[in-house]
């Protein structure tokens, strides 16, 4: 009995080893995330100011998934300064996956509304010509629209994922704020709740 058991191991151990090395090796698979590179690119908002801990939206989204997201974040960024920061942030890492939400600070500051749609369109079809999806996230609606409605036509012109008003319900809630313009953990938590299902189906789009 020893015998026929020994035999048989060493017969299917071997093969069992060569599967499990062959499923390693095999970069192809919507399994493998950790070979996507995701880029959040925005504000203050995206940066994490308001939150505490690993609480901000993009650290959820990162521990949801399982994938490493890159913060680009840079607080009291308009459309024009990322626009001028895009080739060093977000271009230089061939992305496959760009979170891109802006806006806020063109609102606050009264940036042209012609000047935003040019910028926020410029940014978009470039990250597109470098082969990455991008998951175009809105502000808010009517007057906290700093796009004036032109975003989902921006979105479907460019192959994009509109994430519409992610700040709808959020802004003007003080269990959600942490002041009158940032997010407080909880106000994240619901950002992470409404990118989550465009950041996943672009992860298994990416990865099939």
């Amino acid at each position: 009995m020893f015998l026929v058991s020994r035999r048989f191991f060493l017969r299917v151990i071997p093969v069992v080893l060569s599967l499990v090395g062959a499923a390693a090796c095999d970069d192809s698979s919507p399994s493998a995330p950790s070979d996507l590179t995701v880029v959040a690119f925005g504000d203050s908002i995206t940066a994490g100011v308001g939150t505490t801990g690993d609480n901000d939206y993009v650290e959820r989204l990162s521990d949801r998934t399982g994938v490493s997201i890159i913060n680009e974040g840079r607080s009291g960024d308009t459309t024009g300064s990322a626009l001028s920061r895009l080739d060093g942030a977000v271009l230089s890492r061939d992305p496959d996956i760009v979170i891109v939400f802006l806006g806020g600070n063109d609102l606050l500051q009264s940036v042209p509304v012609q000047n935003r749609i040019a910028n926020i369109t410029s940014i978009v079809e470039r990250i597109r010509a470098g082969g990455a999806a991008v998951i175009l996230v809105g502000v808010g609606n009517g007057v906290l629209d700093p796009f004036n409605g032109t975003l989902p036509a921006i979105a479907a012109q460019t192959g994009s994922t509109l994430v519409p008003a992610v700040l709808e319900g959020i802004l003007g809630v003080s269990s959600l704020m942490a002041d009158l313009i940032h997010p407080n953990n909880a106000g994240h938590a619901i950002i992470a709740d409404r990118i989550e299902p465009a950041l996943r189906a672009a992860l298994s789009a990416a990865g099939s």
